[in-house]
């Protein structure tokens, strides 16, 4: 018996197949090979076609079954994970009515903190555990004012992954996980925000049915199973934004468990059996994915929307021919420090925990007579981890203490160098687990159809592959000390 999960990512859609028995991946692939194309029509705009999510899905799943020695017709459930915050409208026949506006877009920030402040920052935060923003939220209101055509077309509005999960199913329904993260949830009412509804002047129907993360989300439509391969009727039992979704799949559920990913963009998320929310809003809370109104567990979210976008900025610049791999060698031979060189990786939008200011990714200190491309690497990923750090303390401030962070062996943290740096800077061991985000949501999946028993039993099997000790603490901390004061004359 198998599972399926879908990762709705910014550059590609992941798909992977895992076996119930023993809650491992046997057969993964990714569709395209070249990352998307994230469309930014004006400066600071970033939107994606979401029919293109959906024919890259089903290329993934075509790709998958042409390659795997599985039969795809033994899947028994279907679980998306998703990149958070994105905005999707559909009119009456499900027709998309623009493309989406996504995570890291940020015209929609001085329509947020307008509504921060005209509906009070304190019932914001009381209610919300965050400022609007630029989330989902506040990118409808931007579409209500810009393009009100648009508008009263629309039937329904979706994360992502909602519509994924209409695709397959001809269904529409979200969460309270989902309508969180766009801050359309009220966490001291435990209700949809009446505040932002009226503030907004949105109609309450707009919203789609909101029903758990783990529970049945519709069934395989016989056209769709027909044409990727999969029997009718199965059930996508589950659908959660990335970052939830890699805690789950690290296994951290409990309050006081901390995960990280490094992929396009970077994240620290701590899970509380609290309500917390940061004065400045520089941290966002959300409901995490077993998250009800009688057990609020939440996620607190640290985001740095410039981290493996800032890598793969470096490399298309310095070194688009080498690979990634090549790359993180070339960073271990470089010193500690990079010789003075530092990077300010925050060129992907406005960044919430600089109180959504803009800086621009910015290489400082630069010696032509000195400075090579081994240095230039390890200063992208020593800056990222930096950013890390200066997120973390923000954490520690609202009360998040992480004694270990737990992370997917993947993407950046596939580098020892930046591995070490972000232990080093952090002061804390990371645990390090074969994770990835299509496998998270498969297992999901199987939670939310009833094939596990409970979310003991779907991680007994959880393996760690490698802990990292602190080694370098004192020779970074002079040196992060250095970027923080160059980071705070840039904000």
């Amino acid at each position: 018996m198998f599972l399926l999960g879908i990762d709705i990512g910014t550059s590609s859609i992941k798909v992977s197949v895992v076996d119930v028995k023993t809650q491992t991946c046997v057969a993964s692939t990714q569709y395209p090979e070249k990352e998307v194309e994230i469309k930014s029509i004006e400066k600071g705009w970033a939107e994606q076609s979401p029919e293109e999510w959906w024919t890259n899905t089903k290329k993934a799943i075509e790709q998958l079954s042409n390659s795997a020695q599985i039969d795809l017709k033994k899947i028994k459930a279907i679980g998306i994970a998703y990149q958070m915050h994105g905005l999707v409208v559909v009119d009456k026949l499900q027709n998309v009515l623009r493309d989406s506006i996504i995570w890291c877009d940020s015209r929609a920030v001085s329509i947020g903190e307008k509504a921060f402040d005209e509906i009070g920052r304190e019932k914001c935060l009381h209610h919300l555990l965050n400022a609007p923003g630029n989330f989902t939220a506040s990118k409808l209101a931007w579409v209500a004012k810009n393009e009100p055509e648009i508008y009263r077309r629309i039937d329904k509005i979706m994360l992502p992954g909602d519509f994924i999960a209409m695709k397959l199913t001809g269904q529409i329904a979200t969460s309270i996980s989902a309508l969180s993260e766009g801050i359309f949830w009220d966490f001291s009412a435990k209700e949809i925000s009446k505040d932002i509804l009226q503030y907004y002047n949105f109609d309450k129907d707009l919203i789609p049915e909101v029903k758990p993360v783990f529970s049945n989300h519709g069934y395989l439509k016989d056209e769709i199973a027909e044409e990727l391969g999969l029997i009718p009727g199965v059930i996508v039992g589950y659908k959660s934004g990335d970052q939830p979704n890699n805690a789950l799949s690290l296994n951290v559920l409990r309050p006081g468990e901390v995960a990280a990913t490094a992929g396009t963009s970077g994240v620290i998320y701590g899970v509380s059996d609290g309500l917390p929310s940061d004065k400045q809003s520089r941290i966002n809370t959300f409901a995490h994915v077993n998250y009800t109104t009688d057990s609020q567990h939440t996620g607190v979210l640290l985001c740095i929307n410039g981290t493996g976008s800032m890598y793969r900025w470096a490399k298309s610049c310095f070194a688009p021919d080498k690979s990634y791999q090549e790359l993180n060698h070339l960073a271990a031979s470089a010193p500690i420090g990079s010789k003075g060189l530092m990077v300010l990786p925050f060129g992907n939008g406005a960044e919430r925990m600089l109180n959504n200011k803009y800086t621009g990714a910015q290489v400082l200190g630069i010696d032509l007579n000195t400075h090579t491309s081994a240095d230039i690497f390890r200063a992208v990923q020593e800056g990222i981890a930096f950013a890390f750090r200066y997120g973390l303390d923000i954490m520690r401030e609202n009360g998040m203490q992480p004694k270990v962070i737990r992370a997917g062996k993947t993407n950046l943290f596939l580098s020892e160098v930046f591995t070490q740096t972000f232990v080093d800077v952090t002061n804390t061991p990371v645990e390090l687990y074969e994770n990835d985000g299509s496998v998270g949501a498969a297992i999901g999946a199987g939670i939310g159809a009833g094939i596990f028993n409970n979310l003991e039993d779907a991680f007994k099997d959880h393996k760690l592959i490698k802990r990292i000790e602190t080694k370098n603490v004192d020779k970074y901390e002079p040196i992060y000390q250095e970027w923080k004061q160059i980071l705070l004359q840039k904000i």
